[in-house]
């Protein structure tokens, strides 16, 4: 039987979709029934298990799974020393310190001597010993918003997104102290043929990820601008060049970062660059 890479995923959830469409942009078939608990790819030795987010680190500690996808919040907050193999860069989150409405709020330090109520207490007490600041912390697994409410707790400090469901209980977000994004860990106890199927999975997240950074851009230009194109649009290697039938015009094909497109467009149409065409790339490797 061919050895296979167990994965541990997060059955629901804004991580798990994002999670299971990376995976799926790879190129790897599954039958993502949300029903189920655990299922094999069809077409990579590789094998899903669903369960709780907070369990996945614990699973690829204790080698029930040799990897796992998690939001980095978790983690840090559980603190077991395995290997970040990816930040995966999607699932941002922030987790912020929220007060009643009627708090005077002038930074960590108004935290000073408070009863903090949170599901992250292990991150939150980092962040406020290395400002100088003492607090309490009530750890609770849910509904953090209603503790300052009941008296359990001065202010908060919680995931947050819209923030409405603290205006919905009285209170405000009033201080980001961390971020998160989803992370690939891995066990610390993959044998050689578990490696070399992880290289093989990273290798296509990797040519996945990178292209999205990127667009594929083919233009028509006058042949008396081929020197100025390089400098402006950059490529991997060079832009691809290939003489049109209309005499004194080419046809070019590079691909350009997508942070520096809209300028190198404007650039491009000062020199007389016509027909942009611009595509996305599905996968790219260097």
């Amino acid at each position: 039987m061919e050895e296979k890479l167990r994965i541990a995923i997060q059955k629901k959830g804004r991580l798990s979709e994002k999670s299971l469409e990376l995976i799926k942009t790879c190129g790897i078939h599954f039958g993502c029934d949300s029903r189920v608990l655990k299922e094999v790819a069809s077409n990579f030795p590789l094998e899903f298990l669903y369960v709780r987010d907070d369990d996945i680190p614990s699973y690829v500690d204790q080698g029930i799974a040799d990897i796992g996808i998690v939001g980095q919040n978790e983690y840090d907050e559980q603190q077991i020393p395995l290997k970040i193999v990816r930040d995966l860069g999607f699932a941002k989150c922030r987790l912020s310190i929220a007060t009643p409405n009627g708090f005077n709020y002038q930074g960590l330090q108004s935290l000073e001597n408070t009863r903090i109520a949170t599901s992250y207490p292990n991150i939150l007490d980092k962040i406020l010993k290395e400002n100088g600041v003492t607090a309490s912390y009530v750890k609770v697994s849910g509904s953090v918003e209603i503790t300052p409410a009941i008296g359990v707790a001065d202010a908060i400090c919680d995931l947050v997104s819209t923030g409405t469901t603290l205006k919905m209980n009285g209170l405000k977000e009033v201080e980001s102290i961390y971020t998160s994004s989803a992370v690939m860990i891995q066990s610390n106890n993959l044998d050689k043929t578990k490696e070399e199927i992880l290289n093989r999975l990273l290798l296509r997240i990797d040519a996945v990820n990178r292209a999205k950074d990127y667009k594929y851009v083919i233009f028509n230009l006058p042949e008396e601008h081929i020197d100025e194109v390089n400098d402006l649009v950059g490529s991997m290697k060079s832009p691809t060049i290939t003489k049109l039938f209309e005499k004194g015009w080419v046809s070019v094909q590079t691909v350009v970062a997508e942070d520096s497109f809209w300028d190198a467009f404007e650039k491009l149409k000062a020199i007389g660059a016509q027909g942009i065409l611009v595509t996305k790339i599905e996968k790219m490797t260097e």
